[in-house]
């Protein structure tokens, strides 16, 4: 009994100090003495991987709560830049204010000059257009107001004269129109900016006709070939034509050794010195080829119907000798086709100058999820104000003579051509209140891909030249300089309506039977 004595103490000890060694090492709520050799050995015979199970369940939060606070920082990087573009306008608001308080104490001393000279007439200065400028100028006023210089000062008192300024380009070039508002009724007119349709007449007869055809067609072809004959020998006019298209004539008859044609890509930059006319032959995807061709401006376009759709393309081919004689005669009406200008910033970019080539479009730059199964998420931006997120198939930005091509099939609406704006039309969007919108054409559209999108996005430029967006990119778009002019059968309304009837039979439908009395 004594030599077992000594060895239960040990034990006991033992214990104590394991105890003791679990209690400092986190587990405070120790189970009794009597038990803790029992649980000792449970917690050595626990499998190693709970342990790894833990850490990853921890790593697991982390990652949840980095996740969470970059979505916060974006959010709040949204909410600072909509900030400051309020207190952007608030400032613009109170500069104009004071503008205009600035110019009140200039209103007495014009008026007396008004009264002084006795009529309406307001010489040209070079402070207004410049010497290189056409500056038109118009008082409306009534007829009784001329001679009536007290009344005119009389109601200075109670209505401030201001201007309204159009068709300048930025004071650079142009004509200006400046129209000084009735004092009396304050009339607004914009009878002289507005003009009910545009027409060109040729100052002297075009020399030069450019002929672009649809690719493997026999039609076009054949069409193609007859009016290369009748523009040299009946018209004598220069005539030149693609590459592909002059191989073509020329294996089929060596008359046609005359056409022209161009070596390089240095040449079709230069096209526009050379080409009066161009004349298509094809559908609305010729239309389109050509004014890609064209980076800076665009000669007149004669688009002739040889393909499937025909909202640009009027005039028919079996008529174009009669058609080819009224333009070549002149004048003629025209539409003039806004297009956009597409450029791509990466991530990687140094500054807002670092781009990639500008893409002009015609109908419409399209951002998509391309093979991707997720939804695009896109942060969009106008004139640097935030807009809206995206969060769907993607979004279509469209010039008005795209409104009837994809813009049209994701909801947008039609819009006459020459109306000038840019679509903004969700596809597919995630939300029963994301409606298309209709904006200005001097704004600059941004679209970015925010860091937390789950997958890329593909951009593509009247339905090619596609290129993938990364997080971190950016597509900018604004209105070109250089539109396009397309040829007009009737005029650009009448057109316009046709297309739609034709093309789409737009509100086509039964006719109501009459019942009852007659």
């Amino acid at each position: 009994m004594s030599d077992q004595t000594p060895q239960v103490s040990n034990d006991k000890e033992n214990v104590h100090v394991v105890g003791t060694q679990l209690q400092s090492n986190g587990y405070h709520d120790s189970p009794p003495p009597c038990n803790s050799e029992k649980m000792i050995q449970e917690f050595l015979q626990l499998p190693s991987s709970k342990a790894v199970d833990d850490h990853l369940v921890e790593f697991s939060e982390a990652m949840r709560t980095v996740a969470k606070a970059l979505r916060r920082v974006s959010e709040g990087k949204a909410s600072a830049q909509a900030e400051a573009a309020e207190w952007k306008r608030l400032y613009e608001l109170e500069r104009e204010w004071n503008l205009q308080q600035k110019k009140k104490g200039e209103l007495t001393e014009h008026i007396k000059h008004y009264s002084d000279l006795g009529n309406t007439t307001i010489k040209q200065t070079d402070r207004c257009c410049g010497k290189h400028g056409i500056c038109s100028h118009e008082v409306l006023q009534d007829d009784t107001m001329v001679s009536k210089s007290k009344f005119l000062q009389d109601l200075a008192t109670r209505k401030a004269p201001f201007k309204l300024l159009w068709g300048c380009n930025g004071g650079k070039n142009g004509q200006h129109k400046h129209d000084i508002v009735s004092f009396e009724k304050g009339n607004i007119t914009t009878a002289a900016r507005s003009s009910k349709q545009i027409s060109l007449k040729w100052e002297s007869h075009p020399q030069t006709v450019l002929i672009l055809t649809k690719p493997n067609s026999t039609p076009v072809h054949i069409l193609c070939a007859e009016m290369v004959r009748w523009l040299r020998d009946v018209k004598k006019l220069d005539v030149i034509v693609e590459p592909r298209v002059k191989a073509e004539l020329l294996a089929e008859n060596s008359y046609f050794s005359f056409v022209t044609t161009w070596e390089d890509d240095e040449e079709i930059l230069l096209l526009h010195t050379k080409v009066d006319l161009i004349i298509t032959l094809g559908g609305d995807g010729t239309v389109l080829w050509a004014a890609s061709m064209f980076k800076g401006p665009v000669p007149p376009v004669v688009p002739f119907s040889l393909g499937s759709l025909g909202f640009m393309t009027p005039f028919q081919s079996e008529h174009y000798r009669d058609s080819l004689d009224t333009i070549l005669r002149g004048p003629i009406s025209i539409t003039l086709r806004h297009r956009l200008q597409c450029y791509v910033i990466r991530e990687s970019a140094k500054d807002e100058l670092d781009t990639e080539e500008p893409i002009l479009v015609l109908n419409e730059v399209t951002i998509d999820r391309g093979m991707s199964s997720f939804l695009t998420y896109l942060e969009c931006y106008c004139d640097n104000t935030f807009v809206t997120s995206v969060q769907g198939d993607g979004l279509i930005l469209s010039t008005t003579s795209g409104s009837t091509a994809y813009s049209l099939a994701a909801g947008g609406s039609m819009v006459h051509p020459q109306v000038p704006g840019i679509l903004f039309t969700p596809i597919c969007p995630h939300s029963l209140s994301f409606r298309p919108l209709i904006l200005p054409e001097y704004v600059t559209l941004r679209v970015q891909v925010p860091f937390n999108s789950r997958g890329h996005v593909w951009a593509s430029f009247d339905g090619k030249d596609r290129k993938q967006l990364s997080a971190g990119d950016a597509l900018i778009c604004s209105m070109a300089h250089w539109p396009v002019p397309t040829a007009c059968l009737v005029d650009s309304t009448n057109d316009f309506l046709r297309s739609i009837h034709e093309g789409l039979h737009w509100n086509l439908r039964k006719s109501q039977s009459l019942d009852g009395l007659r």
